[in-house]
């Protein structure tokens, strides 16, 4: 199958989203499908406001559509949605194709937090952007039911799970001497650290 996947979040970014379409690219070649990612290193890109390190496309539809008609995809999955993510849609929809999203990251929560845009506004235009989808991915549970209380439709759980080729269970417990004289209960965070994460 010819799978066009459309992200505006690709390497040399690093982060949860990237990691898990990285996966996925491999993933759906090592089945045999031929994949398309159209991501913003085949654009003029600027820099996201007050998101450092993140590019976007700027005006991506001419180009975008011209990708799309060249690859002839059988499915087309939007995973994010920033510009690529809008023009991309617009393409679908306008042709009346089914297509598939996916709601990695609580962006509303982001702008919110950056910008001081109310939280409704930020979940009526995701829900907006997701209206038309086939499928909308969640990476859990927890978000799939929050989804849902904000009006969302067509949520499908999408959990990334562990590569075992990785991290596997060991018979026997791995101490850490350092971690023995922390004093009980012990937090760890495991992940990217960035102000949306709330750790603090």
């Amino acid at each position: 199958m010819k799978v066009a996947l459309v992200t505006d979040a690709w390497q040399p970014q690093v982060n949860g989203v990237v990691t898990t379409l990285v996966e996925l690219v491999r993933e759906l070649e090592a089945l045999g499908h031929q994949v398309e990612v159209i991501h913003p290193g085949l654009f003029k890109t600027r820099p996201c406001p007050g998101y450092a390190g993140i590019d976007l496309a700027v005006s991506p539809k001419r180009r975008l559509t011209e990708k799309l008609d060249a690859f002839g995809p059988e499915a087309i999955h939007v995973a994010t949605e920033g510009p690529l993510g809008w023009a991309a849609r617009g393409y679908c929809v306008k042709r009346g194709l089914r297509f598939t999203t996916a709601f990695h990251t609580k962006f509303p929560a982001i702008l919110h937090a950056a910008l001081k845009i109310p939280l409704s506004w930020g979940y009526a235009l995701f829900r907006h952007f997701h209206k038309h989808s086939s499928g909308v991915m969640v990476p859990t549970h927890g978000v799939l039911r929050m989804l849902e209380q904000r009006g969302f439709r067509n949520l499908r759980s999408w959990t990334h799970g562990v590569d075992t080729g990785l991290f596997s269970f060991e018979s026997q417990p791995c101490l850490y001497p350092p971690m023995g004289t922390l004093v009980r209960p012990v937090s760890l965070f495991v992940g990217r650290v960035s102000y949306e994460k709330n750790i603090d």
